[in-house]
């Protein structure tokens, strides 16, 4: 179900708790709202529909064909390539912000059959992920 955005910067600065196989709804409703924003939206953290658990959903542009991606409980374990970045966020109003991204960041996360998963990401799909496991901190761009 495509759910309304959060704005509350309180609410968006607080950390998330760990999902569990109960929050498989929510991944469904994050994934739901993120394809109705397409068009101005890559990424998206549950904490945006508001909801404080660890689930990112994201277009992950790293394989040959583009597909929409859930991860639950997402952590980056390595990073590679600091760079300097400007971002926007459906949640925020105003300006793109300056923030600091790396190239290259490896996950590990949870497939929604709670399988665990480490794999590498690249370039933009890295720098979707990055932000969407920062709104999972309660770090706000």
């Amino acid at each position: 179900m495509i759910k309304e955005l959060m704005h509350d910067p309180i609410f968006l600065a607080g950390k998330s708790e760990v999902a569990t196989k109960e929050d498989l709804q929510v991944a469904q409703d994050l994934l739901d709202t993120l394809m109705a924003h397409r068009e101005s939206c890559v990424g998206m953290a549950a904490n945006m529909i508001g909801v404080r658990k660890r689930i990112i959903a994201f277009l992950d542009e790293s394989g040959r064909v583009p597909t929409y991606t859930v991860m639950l409980n997402p952590e980056i374990i390595k990073k590679d390539g600091a760079y300097d970045t400007e971002e926007g966020c459906l949640s925020l109003l105003g300006a793109p912000r300056k923030c600091k991204r790396y190239r290259t960041i490896k996950a590990q996360y949870q497939t929604l059959e709670m399988q665990t998963r480490t794999k590498n990401f690249t370039d933009w799909t890295a720098q979707i992920i990055q932000h969407e496991v920062d709104h999972c901190n309660g770090v706000l761009i």
